[in-house]
């Protein structure tokens, strides 16, 4: 369909009967300051129908000429125009698509950033007149009581709405995406020590659920994938177990979803105590199956409650705190036992790139973001241990050369020298590895002489 637009002037003038002269007001002629400039342009509608967009209040025609252009180069890309949708109104749409494609924890925080942080900051301005000021000043506002990750994670929430409006022609391009988002310092990770670790496993070892953080720290899953591990994902003969689901509380609710990425469903190897604690715990599980009998919950997860049902993820958090303090152990997260298993792991050596790939991140860079600072900590541990290394091989190398020397002095002998340049004792003349006196003409020379 041709796009066709106009700008015109139209004042609110009204005739002696109470109706608007619009463009018929003969002041229009004659004062050029009087009324203001509109632009109509028709558009395409979902409907095929012809849709008129009218908008006025334009000071000049020039202001309503470049507003009428911007409407029509928009509409010329395929790009929906709306400007009376708003910022708010778009996200809520977004959701709405969101619920079907995001994991719930995923949602939930997306619908967290949305209604307690953009919505209320921004919400009000059309999304078709949103600039990179908006957005700016959002972050800058964000950053009041939060922290830089936070307000980054709402910065990536907004940039995946509107990347999603660019996709769907809603909006010719993300002014988000050039925004940098607070770069404040990535808190550094400090997890328990190898000898912390220890007297908390050797704490929980008659704990029921000793087996769950015996596997967490051998392992570096994430609570939610421990809590999903069946028993036909693990390999106990090989000693490997297969990340196929994770269990989420979703509003209360306990779910089974799919890992938080893609590289996150992997098959991870287990340590000889992750076995043995495995085969405890089914020992255990058994018992209970027989106990609650058809009353039993059988989902074929590992780590479950006595009927079978899901362990909540909150109650194996409050658990662990609760070891840990009276394992007199100074406090950290239950996600620091995945932290731990990097960090013994940085510290025995082991490439930077295997560590990541153990952790099942997305990417090597997060594993250099979260544990560059444990990885500074072995490469100078390494640096000083191959100086110490060269510092061995220099004083073995000058050991040797003072054996050598003394060695030598002795086996040799050298008679002394005579002040006419003959040893002492020598008979005969020179010897013929001497250097060549330059002064004794050769029998040849003396023929030419």
């Amino acid at each position: 369909m041709e796009r066709r637009g106009r700008v015109y002037r139209r004042c609110a003038c009204r005739d002696d009967a109470g109706r608007q002269l619009g463009q018929s007001c003969p002041r229009l002629a004659s004062d050029g300051k009087h009324g203001v400039w509109y632009y109509a342009v028709d558009l395409p509608s979902t409907a095929g129908k012809r849709k008129t967009m009218r908008r006025g209040g334009f000071s000049t025609k020039a202001a309503a000429s470049r507003a009428l252009a911007d409407v029509t180069n928009r509409a010329a890309h395929g790009v929906q125009v709306d400007d009376r949708e708003t910022v708010a109104t778009f996200l809520t749409r977004w959701l709405q698509v969101k619920a079907s494609e995001a994991k719930p924890t995923t949602l939930r925080s997306y619908r967290a950033h949305v209604d307690n942080v953009i919505a209320p900051a921004i919400g009000h301005v059309p999304i078709e007149r949103l600039r990179a000021e908006h957005v700016e000043q959002l972050l800058v506002d964000a950053m009041h009581g939060r922290g830089p990750v936070t307000v980054r994670r709402i910065h990536a929430t907004l940039r995946s709405a509107l990347s999603y409006g660019v996709k769907t022609r809603r909006l010719q391009f993300n002014v988000a995406r050039n925004v940098t988002p607070p770069n404040g310092p990535r808190p550094e990770v400090q997890p328990w020590s190898a000898a912390e670790l220890a007297v908390f496993l050797r704490h929980v070892e008659t704990d029921r659920l000793g087996p769950l953080f015996e596997v967490i720290a051998a392992t570096g899953l994430r609570r939610g994938e421990a809590l999903g591990l069946r028993w036909t994902d693990l390999d106990l003969g090989n000693r490997t177990a297969r990340i196929r689901q994770t269990v989420v509380d979703v509003g209360g609710r306990l779910q089974f979803s799919t890992p938080k990425t893609r590289s996150s469903e992997a098959t991870v190897p287990l340590t000889e105590r992750a076995v043995l604690a495995l085969l405890q715990w089914r020992l255990g599980q058994d018992i209970d199956r027989q106990a609650w009998g058809a009353a039993y919950e059988d989902h074929g997860l590992v780590f479950a409650r006595e009927n079978g049902a899901p362990l909540r993820p909150e109650y194996v958090t409050r658990r662990f705190v609760a070891l840990s303090k009276t394992a007199g152990l100074r406090r950290v997260r239950l996600h620091d036992l995945r932290h731990g298993a990097a960090s013994l792991m940085l510290a025995a050596g082991v490439p930077m790139a295997i560590v990541s790939k153990m952790l099942r991140h997305s990417s090597i860079g997060i594993t250099v973001d979260t544990y560059g600072h444990l990885s500074e900590d072995t490469a100078r541990t390494a640096s000083d241990a191959m100086a110490a290394a060269l510092e061995q091989a220099f004083e073995t190398a000058a050991a040797a050369a003072r054996d050598h020397t003394a060695t030598t002095s002795a086996a040799d002998d050298v008679p002394e020298v005579t002040p006419h340049g003959v040893r002492a004792g020598q008979d005969g003349g020179p010897r013929g590895d001497r250097t060549h006196n330059p002064r004794i003409k050769s029998p040849l020379l003396c023929q030419l002489s």
